[in-house]
């Protein structure tokens, strides 16, 4: 038998111990917090960059140098400039009624790597900024790469290649054009077979021809081989040459 004294300091025992082990979790719980606080998570999958600490270093809030740095490369941001009569052009190309209809509905573009290659995969562009550089006169604009085998990596340049439809332009092969402060010449031939040396503006480029816009019409003859020998009004015996317009 149990006196009313040994039964409430037994109670009061008992309740001790059940406020020591609530304790005593409380203390792991925040130990597990404090072990916690050692281990940093990422947000997202990516690559690690150069660790700025050795392991036992010690860290403070105050270091302004960050741990590292963490790259999600999934998919890749390209920003690229366009002047602004290139930019009108472009926006006057593309279908649609809005600014965010037009870009919906532009062509995948194509990503130049520096080694001149072109990436293996096209991207879609999805970002037109509000307002023209006033120092340059261009806007930025940007374009999203898929990149699952991480070739692309944050910091790699290149060029951004836009596509666009142009009807019954003419083609004349690079080969046979000569630049000269900053003008495209090529050798046209007339009737009496006297080269004259004719100024072109031209479009772009695509393959090894550039697609004129001014200074030459169908039927005009032009030199392809040999234009680093001619000179001016010199009487030459032309044969004609068939070129490939899909080189």
């Amino acid at each position: 038998m149990l006196t009313d004294f040994q039964l409430q300091t037994a109670v009061s025992a008992r309740n001790a111990s059940k406020a020591s082990v609530q304790q005593a979790k409380s203390a792991i719980e925040a130990a597990k917090i404090n072990v916690g606080y050692t281990l940093i998570r990422a947000s997202s999958d990516g690559y690690i960059g150069r660790l700025q600490k050795k392991q036992g270093s010690l860290i403070t809030p105050m270091d302004a140098q960050a741990l590292t740095g963490l790259s999600d490369i999934r998919d890749l941001h390209v920003y690229f400039s366009l002047s602004e009569n290139d930019f009108v052009q472009f926006k006057n190309n593309a279908k649609g009624k809005s600014i965010e209809e037009k870009i919906k509905n532009l062509p995948p573009v194509t990503l130049v790597l520096s080694d001149q290659q072109n990436y293996e995969h096209t991207g879609k562009i999805d970002m037109v900024d509000g307002q023209f550089d006033k120092n340059t006169g261009s806007i930025t604009l940007r374009a999203t790469f898929p990149n699952p085998d991480g070739l692309l990596r944050s910091g790699n340049t290149g060029r951004i290649r836009l596509s666009k439809s142009i009807h019954q332009a003419l083609l004349v092969p690079t080969a046979a054009t000569l630049e000269m402060q900053d003008k495209i010449f090529v050798y046209t031939v007339g009737k009496d077979n006297k080269v004259m040396q004719q100024p072109i503006q031209v479009l772009g480029k695509t393959g090894n021809n550039y697609l004129v816009k001014d200074g030459l019409k169908e039927g005009d003859r032009i030199i392809v081989k040999g234009i680093d020998m001619l000179q001016e009004g010199q009487v030459i015996a032309p044969q004609s040459e068939k070129v490939d317009d899909n080189k």
